[in-house]
């Protein structure tokens, strides 16, 4: 693995995310998806995705029974489905490994293999290039940007959901685990937009509330003119600033493209926010990247 110089530190630094490519091996990436097609195949459906769509209370307890569903999936290993793959039943239309967009949010923790990962050395190695005193692990996911219906990320920025106090503290690890291209929906940036803080929050809402989260404040329109894609091969990392503003679009293309992503906070002196959807647990504090 080429080992970052202080030319790429500072060039993230000016634009809010740096590609490295070939940071992980191809084994490393296909150890990845082998696992998750094991973690997929004793996958239980999860009852919120079973219930039958009728009467409009049991839709909005169906919201609330997926909201919880996603509230607390922090501390686990957990499922999230494209839209319209399951019918009223709660059948699958299609196959179901072909039907899941997302698994979340503790794989660095509960797996071996994406723990392994998160916490190989060359990461932890990348952290100490970029300063990280007291980096943790907060949350993690693997994305499946599936052929042909894997939805697009519409331009956000990763700290109106990780927020810290003060802000810049949130680091995004992005990992290709397979080549990313501008047909199968790799991300779009806009160089330097990291710089000027954030304008929109979720947060958790009020207990008693129809959903479990709410936005403060909105996401600017943004001129599409300004961002830059960034195609990818499969082994290449993305690490993106929290405050970058970044996208991707839907995947129109025959071909899959997952990525394993993590976000590290720099706890030294840096307050979690308690109004965050994702809360650290007794059972899982947020874990030291640094082993």
């Amino acid at each position: 693995m080429a080992f970052v110089t202080q030319q790429q530190v500072q060039k993230f630094h000016k634009d809010g995310f740096l590609v490295l490519e070939h940071f992980f091996t191809a084994e490393e990436c296909d150890s990845m998806r082998n696992q998750i097609q094991r973690i997929i195949a004793e996958m239980e459906v999860p009852p919120h995705c079973r219930t039958e769509f009728s009467t409009k209370e049991e839709e909005q307890l169906q919201a609330q029974g997926s909201s919880d569903y996603f509230l607390t999936s922090g501390d686990k290993i957990r499922f999230f489905f494209e839209k319209g793959v399951l019918d009223e039943r709660g059948n699958f239309l299609i196959p179901k490994e072909k039907s899941i967009s997302k698994i979340g949010h503790a794989l660095h923790a509960h797996d071996p293999v994406f723990k392994q990962i998160t916490h190989s050395s060359k990461v932890q190695e990348l952290g100490r290039k970029l300063g990280l005193e007291r980096p943790v692990v907060v949350q993690s996911m693997y994305i499946f940007k599936q052929p042909g219906i894997g939805g697009e990320v519409t331009p956000h920025q990763d700290a109106t959901f990780l927020h810290t106090e003060p802000l810049g503290r949130i680091l995004g690890f992005w990992i290709a685990l397979e080549d990313a291209t501008r047909e199968n929906g790799c991300l779009w940036f806009i160089p330097g937009s990291h710089t000027s803080g954030i304008s929109r929050r979720m947060v958790r809402a009020p207990s008693g509330s129809s959903s479990c989260v709410e936005f403060v404040g909105s996401e600017p329109p943004y001129d599409d003119s300004q961002f830059v894609p960034l195609p990818i091969n499969k082994g290449g990392l993305v690490l993106i600033h929290g405050e970058v503003v970044h996208k991707s679009e839907l995947n129109s293309s025959e071909s899959s493209r997952h990525a394993f992503t993590f976000h590290v906070m720099e706890a030294k002196d840096t307050s979690w926010s308690k109004e965050n959807w994702l809360q650290p647990t007794p059972e899982l504090p947020f874990p030291s990247l640094y082993t």
